[in-house]
């Protein structure tokens, strides 16, 4: 018995030209109309595999009220959400800034454990200008909680101080629009 010999160049050819032509009827004849709902040959929808767009239940026609609208804060830059742990010595200093754009908001919580701290909540501006602005104080504090829109431009955040005798330990946890969150110095 003898073994059946190689294909031919041009039995290859003539095999792969055939497999590409069938494979490009499919394309359009079922791929497009099924999954894009493209269907240039229109035997797609004949058959049933033309994809329908589904109908919004959503009135386009109505108009959003204007009051209405200013109730939403859209953002360019992605929603994040963070941790940051920073433990401070007595007498010693941290500073934590979010990146953010003006009118850009993130909702905050710190507290701190093992002690109280004295805090500035502030901000500097992106361009240098202007120097910082001061938006929260407080002596002696365990933490804070709120909401924070950026009035420009640049990084706020923090300032603690440990002004007890024992180690303090800081949690600040934010969600919000800012681009990152990170430990000035030290």
């Amino acid at each position: 018995m003898t073994a059946p010999g190689l294909p031919s160049t041009a039995q290859l050819i003539r095999a792969i030209v055939i497999s590409a032509g069938v494979a490009a009827v499919i394309l359009v004849v079922a791929v497009l109309p099924a999954e894009y709902g493209v269907d240039p040959t229109g035997i797609g929808e004949r058959i049933g595999l033309r994809r329908q767009r589904v109908s919004s239940a959503i009135d386009m026609s109505t108009a959003v009220d204007a009051a209405a609208a200013a109730t939403v804060d859209r953002s360019e830059t992605p929603f994040r959400t963070d941790q940051l742990i920073v433990t401070l010595k007595p007498g010693e200093t941290a500073e934590i800034k979010a990146t953010m754009d003006a009118g850009a908001t993130y909702v905050f919580g710190w507290t701190a454990a093992g002690g109280t701290v004295d805090f500035d909540m502030h901000g500097a501006r992106a361009d240098g200008g202007g120097g910082e602005a001061s938006y929260w104080k407080g002596e002696a504090s365990a933490g804070g909680h709120g909401s924070f829109r950026a009035p420009f431009t640049g990084q706020h955040g923090w300032f603690w101080q440990n002004t007890t005798w024992e180690p303090v330990t800081i949690t600040v946890k934010t969600s919000g629009f800012y681009s990152r969150i990170e430990r000035i110095g030290n």
